[in-house]
């Protein structure tokens, strides 16, 4: 037996890969729920009521998918030119610092700036704390070989240490009674509700208008074909004109801007203030994310939704038939694995020699 790449994938394998990936997922997971002594049906319906079951239930998904497309997106623009960003969950943080430098800290007064402009700047702070906290990274692998997994991933780290010391010192609130938070952002630079009563905000449609933006710079302009370029082949990408290290460092910024932007909306959207455990872990699930979506933009939006649904609903499941919430990320892995599969076998086929 051999492997054989396919001159064609067909539409209809298209189409039946994805769907297989999701009956095998939930076969798997349906084997685990027996086995944890519950019945699959109501496991499977209190996760689907838990996630999307009520109009509290939604928002709380959606809520929970603001920061997972903007890291995913982060992860999928990355990966499409072969720049292996592990460290989204890193320059969320970052992104998150800036915005509070800018929009909470010198007293509260903002740099006394109106909030129209103070809010876009609180923005571009942290995309570009983001994008700086990734660019070093991707310079070293284009001018010296340095392996961007490994910076990446430590820069994580050092982030987090930095971010513990900014809350027991500079950014620490005065107010917290110990707590280690930073101060609160002006109440005028949070974002309006979508929902009245729920915590979704505005951010949802920020994240959807980015992963929009995304996939029309890859689709339709120069910038994203050198990006496509450079991650199917950089030797031939050179060869045919493509500036690849320009490319490179065009993707970190961007790469690093959207996770920078995450950790500014999840502040500005849904907590207020910065504490170190604001992120769950969102960096690193953008990247299962990412390779669900296949690395494609709006794809991205679906994945994360879905991601979160498993995430928040997992929580009612637990409650309703006693199965541990862990079975939600055991189906995150499993569908990660089923659809790599599946989209491997939509490629190449097994061939008697």
């Amino acid at each position: 037996m051999r492997i054989e790449k396919r001159a064609t994938p067909s539409t209809l394998a298209m189409v039946a890969a994805p769907l297989g990936a999701v009956v095998f997922t939930l076969a798997i997971s349906g084997l685990l729920v027996l086995w944890a002594g519950a019945p699959v049906g109501a496991t499977y319906v209190a996760l689907f009521k838990g996630a999307f079951g009520s109009l509290f239930a939604l928002s709380e998904t959606l809520t929970r998918a603001v920061p997972l497309i903007l890291t995913g997106l982060a992860a999928a623009v990355a990966f499409r030119a072969r720049l292996f960003n592990i460290g989204a969950e890193g320059q969320l943080y970052a992104g998150a610092v800036a915005a509070v430098a800018v929009g909470g800290m010198h007293g509260g007064t903002g740099f006394e700036l109106p909030i129209y402009l103070l809010f876009p700047l609180m923005l571009l702070a942290a995309a570009l704390a983001g994008a700086a906290l990734l660019l070093g990274p991707a310079l070293m692998k284009t001018k010296l070989g340095v392996d961007e997994v490994v910076t990446t991933l430590l820069l994580n780290f050092v982030m987090l240490l930095a971010v513990s010391y900014l809350l027991d010192g500079p950014m620490k609130d005065p107010m917290a009674m110990g707590w280690p938070q930073s101060v609160a952002l002006q109440g005028d630079l949070e974002l309006g509700k979508l929902i009245v009563q729920t915590r979704l905000h505005n951010g949802l449609l920020m994240a959807v208008g980015l992963a929009v933006a995304l996939w029309l710079l890859l689709q339709r302009a120069v910038p994203g074909f050198d990006i496509r370029a450079a991650g199917a082949n950089p030797r031939a990408a050179a060869f045919a004109g493509v500036p690849v290290t320009r490319t490179v460092v065009l993707v970190a910024l961007l790469s690093g801007g959207l996770a920078g932007l995450a950790g500014a909306i999840e502040v500005a959207g849904r907590t207020s203030y910065l504490t170190l455990d604001m992120s769950p872990g969102y960096g690193y699930s953008g990247i299962v994310i990412a390779m669900l979506a296949g690395l494609h933009p709006l794809g991205v939006v679906a994945s994360a939704v879905f991601v979160a649904g498993m995430l928040v609903g997992a929580d009612s499941m637990s409650r309703a038939v006693g199965v541990p919430n862990a079975i939600a990320d055991v189906i995150v892995a499993a569908s990660l694995l089923s659809v790599l599969v599946a989209s491997l076998m939509t490629q190449y086929r097994l061939r008697r020699k």
